[in-house]
């Protein structure tokens, strides 16, 4: 059988039209430790979820309550700014990864690659045999062993993808109340249920039929790929000056390449290395584990084929330090520093001073009456205990505290309301409302509020309340 006419060298045709590709099994070194990869990330990312780090999961991002847990810290909307440092700190990582080692999270620990190849394919390969028999079924008519292995196929990929559509929730979701749901009909949780099937519609549509196009229409990362890398990134190669000329073994002067196509055939995309470094390369290895497989047949030195840098493959001294890793290291530095400023910052819960809406004060029998609220979010999380103190700034300005101290859940927040008065003939323009907030029986969690204490002769804020309001008497 000759692969090169049943194997294109790209995806895609010359036309723009879909070559659909169907890589051949291989095995080897690398081949082995993506699968141990796969395997451990397709444990993981199902169970992480239900890991509880400190009475919460490990990773929800709650949008609904605007309440997000991440290994053991929380976050509320307020801390939404804080996301910045850890998603730029991510695709910072990447950036210096793919300058170093190229593209090694795409074929090594990319979700796409993990459920692909991973799952899909393996599931695929498992119904309908190995690449050869698929595609000479593929070829003939439709009849019955045909029939049943796609129809049994496709099943289990919507399986999968509605099981993927649901772990993609409990992300967002809490794992406890996601089960609950699955209990119920969709009418009792329609958007959920909606959200279940729209992205367990994309799982399927991605992995049973759009597969590598994902990686080589959709996602950015290939085509910055020439951008990030430089002839001293590792890449896998081709040794042109040893394989070339190409031809058969038994020719003197030919290279190491013997043209087997065997790169080829076993490329998730469906290119030929030999033809240099490409887009559609997502740095898997599959065509170095032929390759080595070849050369070890006809007794070759392995490495026709591998990972190398592009000076390493020509013969040049590689350079591991360089101007643009310098760069990296230094706003690398810049950002761990103002990541740990911001982290610094934040604080175990929120405090605010707010006057109530309504008129800004009242008289009544010679009292001025200011109606505060202090608004209190927990933010640790962990349920806590606040203390409420009211801090007179005059002998004649009395409070009333309804709640004193009050116990607040993880991330839950509470409207406590203050009274203030004053009797109007101690009432002094520019006096104040002090109150402070702490943590129940922690020294140095104190936080001292304040706001204007507004009377008769005291100019009342635009945003207070309207100017020809009528004040109680």
């Amino acid at each position: 059988m000759d692969d090169s006419k049943e194997q294109p060298r790209s995806s895609l045709g010359a036309d723009g039209s879909r070559n659909y590709v169907h890589p051949a099994d291989v095995a080897g070194r690398y081949t082995t430790r993506r699968y141990l990869i796969f395997a451990l990330l397709l444990i993981i990312l199902p169970v992480l979820p239900w890991v509880e780090i400190g009475d919460h999961p490990a990773v929800l991002l709650d949008i609904s309550k605007r309440q997000f847990f991440l290994f053991g810290i929380s976050y509320n909307a307020q801390d939404v700014w804080l996301v910045f440092f850890p998603v730029v700190g991510l695709g910072f990582s990447l950036f210096v990864i793919t300058a170093i080692w190229g593209r090694l999270w795409c074929g090594y620990a990319c979700p796409q690659t993990v459920f692909l190849e991973g799952l899909y394919r393996r599931v695929e390969r498992l119904i309908e045999g190995s690449r050869e028999p698929r595609l000479r079924r593929n070829r003939s008519p439709l009849n019955a062993d045909k029939l049943w292995r796609k129809v049994l196929k496709h099943l289990l990929f919507a399986a999968f993808s509605i099981v993927l559509g649901n772990v993609f929730l409990s992300y967002f979701i809490p794992v406890k109340v996601l089960m609950h749901m699955m209990q119920l009909t969709p009418s009792e949780n329609s958007e959920a249920f909606t959200w279940m099937l729209s992205l367990s519609g994309l799982m399927y549509f991605n992995f049973a039929w759009f597969r590598e196009q994902t990686c080589l229409i959709v996602c950015p990362y290939g085509r910055l790929q020439s951008v990030l890398t430089d002839d001293n990134s590792l890449v896998i190669g081709y040794d042109q000056r040893r394989g070339e000329p190409r031809g058969k073994q038994v020719a003197a002067n030919n290279g190491d390449c013997i043209d087997c196509n065997r790169c080829v055939v076993v490329c998730p995309t469906g290119i030929d290395i030999r033809n240099g470094l490409q887009l559609d390369c997502i740095g898997c290895a599959n065509c170095v584990d032929a390759c080595d497989e070849i050369m070890r047949r006809i007794g070759k030195p392995p490495g026709l084929v591998r990972y190398d840098s592009n000076n390493g493959l020509q013969g040049h001294q590689k350079q591991l330090l360089r101007p643009r890793l310098a760069l990296y290291l230094m706003v690398g530095i810049v950002g761990m520093v103002l990541a740990y400023g911001g982290a610094r910052r934040r604080v175990s819960f929120e405090a605010n001073l707010m006057r109530l809406q309504r008129e800004p004060y009242a008289i009544t029998g010679g009292i001025i009456r200011n109606n505060m609220e202090v608004h209190l979010v927990n933010k640790s999380g962990a349920a806590q205990w606040f203390v409420i103190e009211p801090q007179p700034t005059s002998k004649s300005m009395d409070f009333i505290t309804p709640l004193g101290r009050i116990r607040l859940e993880s991330l839950a927040g509470q409207h406590i309301p203050i009274f203030v008065t004053v009797d109007s003939e101690h009432y002094k323009n520019g006096m104040r409302i002090e109150v402070q907030v702490m943590i129940d029986g922690r020294e140095g969690s104190a936080r001292l509020l304040h706001a204007p204490f507004v009377g008769p002769t005291t100019p009342v804020e635009t945003t207070a309340a309207p100017p020809d309001i009528r004040l109680a008497q």
